[in-house]
């Protein structure tokens, strides 16, 4: 099955808003303040922001409070066409360890993270639905590591079922990526080297010390 390039089919739902001269509000969903400050660069000049934190998969709260500090850090450093607003929401992990019963020795990028995918994008659409925003979207598609082709399915079926609009997206294409490295350098943003939850912080940890042998 041939790849889908969403980058692509953003660009067309940015030039049809330009040229009926709208500027549509936005929920997007963000995993961490180094993943989203491109996103946020990007996306502000078209849209109206609210960044949702909601990340229930992060292993500790100290952890989750940390990079929650750092995402309003950066929304109040940006400096943006479009006012970008915060939705907080509560820390409960078990909401996380309730849909990765089972798939606890998936490896990183398995199912275990298209369930994780859904239980974010889930909360984001059920929000974006009940708050009267015209999209939802999430920044996780700009990181290497994360399968952009599973997570636009999983939104467009999330979409269909809350009847909201899903913007499709792809961040890490044209050196998105790259740019949220620069801007988290610039903002001397905390960044960590695994995703957030549990198991991916176990995996990394047994890959360093493989790595020091």
């Amino acid at each position: 099955m041939n790849k889908i390039n969403y980058q692509l089919e953003l660009d067309k739902i940015i030039e049809c808003n330009k040229r009926e001269d709208i500027t549509p509000s936005l929920l997007l969903h963000s995993c961490c303040a180094p993943c989203s400050s491109y996103t946020i660069e990007y996306l502000s000049d078209y849209f109206k922001i609210t960044v949702l934190y909601y990340n229930p998969n992060i292993s500790e709260q100290t952890e989750y409070e940390k990079r929650k500090a750092e995402q309003i850090r950066l929304i109040q450093s940006l400096d943006t066409k479009n006012r970008v607003s915060f939705l907080d929401c509560e820390y409960n992990s078990s909401e996380f360890f309730d849909i990765a019963g089972g798939y606890e020795n998936c490896c990183e990028g398995g199912e275990r993270c298209f369930r994780c995918y859904r239980l974010r994008l889930e909360k984001t659409a059920m929000l974006a639905k009940e708050k009267g925003f015209d999209y939802f979207c999430t920044t996780l598609s700009i990181s290497p590591l994360k399968n952009a082709q599973k997570i636009n399915q999983i939104g467009f079926e999330i979409a269909d079922k809350c009847s909201i609009k899903w913007l499709p997206s792809d961040f890490k294409k044209r050196e998105g990526y790259k740019r949220s490295i620069e801007l988290s350098r610039q903002f001397n943003l905390y960044r960590q080297n695994y995703c957030g939850c549990v198991f991916s912080k176990r995996e990394m940890e047994k890959e360093e010390e493989t790595g020091d042998e």
